[in-house]
């Protein structure tokens, strides 16, 4: 689950970041208030779920209130990558002497977090990675210890020869390590960390994810996901309890485990094909779980085909094929669909298939095949 820059920076500020104040405003006029509060000059910083948002001019400096008005104005409702703005941070302007990137994720191969940092920082850290790697610096951490004072020193060091603000910024590394780890995010950025010219060192921006699978611990999370943000698809899938990720492609998946589904949506592209979501029903026959995938798939109008592929394990294959007839006998569909069963009973399922228009397929190659031959048919 994205969230906001805002609500990041108060995640951040409870695990003792130093966090500038800021809050968000959904009007002009709560925006020049705001303003008024903190003092000029401030930021004036959309809020959405997208990157890019300085170089798309959702990002204002504003040192009068002619500034906010026009900025606030001109940035609410402003659209950024197919985002609409709804709401701008007011949050009061730094001064910049030394901008860093420091970041954390989940790391596979080491199976640990990895903490990543730079001297670059200001700008986006894909651009860095890509054109000067050296500058990135990367260490995984050992989740026994958490990032300790020693490892952290050590680090901040290789981004500055000044100790006091190395001390700042080792700490400020340990502090988002406990955001991460508490708040059982997947990623976590601080872009850019500053010192000012003072020699403050202060996390002027955040972005955060947290992990969907871990939201039973974090009962007070559900209250930060932006259901504006979302894609009315997948929200109608987490719904009806499916896993869901709509894709660009216009062969409609439906499977049972995230594996298969996975390997699904690589054979349709071995095969030249464009799987159109990933959608994992689970284990379930029950007709009105497929009518709720069926519904959701078929949103998208780019779906020219629906390709369901099924392993019958515990769950038959024959009630898994009684449970996709019933559905789509309840339901209008123009697509072709084809169905491929394999596991317990899939003999007594393709009887079942064969008295229906729904097209049936032995194999993943064959149904796959099958389904891009229909394509636009």
């Amino acid at each position: 689950m994205n969230i906001h820059e805002y609500q990041a920076k108060e995640i951040f500020r409870a695990a003792g970041l130093n966090v500038p104040p800021g809050r968000v405003a959904a009007t002009v006029s709560e925006a020049e208030a705001l303003a008024e509060e903190y003092g000029l000059p401030v930021m004036v910083k959309c809020q959405v779920l997208t990157g890019g948002r300085g170089k798309a001019g959702g990002v204002k400096f504003c040192d009068s209130m002619d500034d906010v008005r026009t900025h606030a104005g001109n940035i609410l409702g402003m659209d950024i990558k197919g985002h609409t703005v709804h709401k701008v941070l007011v949050t009061p302007a730094e001064t910049i002497a030394e901008e860093f990137y420091v970041g954390m994720l989940v790391d596979r191969n080491s199976r640990r977090v990895l903490l990543m940092c730079s001297a670059e920082g200001g700008v986006e850290i894909e651009q860095v990675a890509k054109d000067n790697p050296d500058a990135i610096l990367k260490y995984p951490i050992d989740p026994r210890y958490g990032l300790m004072d020693h490892e952290a020193m050590t680090i901040a060091m290789k981004m500055t020869t000044d100790v006091k603000k190395a001390r700042q910024l080792a700490y400020g590394m340990q502090r988002l390590y406990v955001a991460f780890t508490h708040a059982d995010a997947s990623l976590a950025e601080i872009n850019p960390y500053i010192f000012t010219d003072e020699g403050v060192g202060k996390a002027i921006d955040a972005k955060m994810n947290l992990d969907d699978n871990a939201l039973f611990r974090h009962s007070d999370f559900e209250a930060l996901r932006d259901l504006d943000e979302e894609d009315a698809s997948e929200r109608a899938a987490r719904e009806a309890d499916l896993s869901f990720v709509k894709l660009d492609g216009n062969v409609g998946c439906l499977v049972n485990g995230a594996g298969l589904a996975m390997a699904t949506m690589d054979l349709v592209a071995y095969y030249g094909g464009m799987p159109a979501n990933f959608l994992d029903i689970g284990g379930s026959s029950n007709p009105d779980k497929v009518v709720n995938a069926l519904d959701i798939i078929l949103r998208d109008p780019n779906v020219e085909v629906i390709l369901f592929n099924i392993f019958g394990g515990i769950t038959r294959c024959d009630d898994v094929a009684k449970g996709i007839i019933a559905a789509t006998e309840r339901m209008d569909i123009k697509v072709p669909i084809v169905v491929r069963l394999t596991g317990t009973n899939e003999a007594e399922a393709r009887e079942l298939l064969a008295e229906t228009d729904l097209v049936p397929a032995a194999t993943m190659d064959e149904a796959v095949q099958k389904a891009l031959a229909s394509v636009g048919k």
